[in-house]
């Protein structure tokens, strides 16, 4: 399946944080480059609880959640930059951020993600 950005969605792993962690691990051992997208705060509303993770891989497939709609996506961009240049992210995204409307937060809520690359 393809998401609104162009990534592929794997079937079926939008399920349990171990099926994430348990499909980044094989594409490592594949010798593909990742990253790990993981809620580290939520203010008010939020579609996902602390610790929710997505990994992505370097051809922007991606398996986990951390928020749904746009918020993924701009998460899943800055994952493959993350990937380019080794540097982690902390990304915000809340209805006082110019971006909110646009990532699909209007409903009040704020939410904290720490994006990783890994070898």
């Amino acid at each position: 399946m393809t998401a609104g950005n162009g990534a592929t969605e794997i079937h079926g792993m939008r399920g349990g944080e171990q099926d994430v962690l348990t499909t980044a691990a094989g594409w490592l051992d594949e010798g593909r480059k990742i990253a790990l997208g993981t809620v580290v705060k939520t203010w008010g509303s939020s579609p996902r609880p602390v610790g929710s993770q997505i990994a992505i891989r370097d051809d922007g497939a991606f398996v986990g959640s951390v928020s749904g709609g746009c918020v993924e996506g701009a998460v899943i961009e800055d994952a493959l930059g993350a990937m380019k240049d080794g540097k982690v992210r902390t990304l915000e995204f809340g209805v006082s951020d110019e971006q909110a409307w646009s990532v699909g937060l209007a409903c009040g809520g704020r939410i904290e993600i720490f994006v990783e690359p890994l070898a």
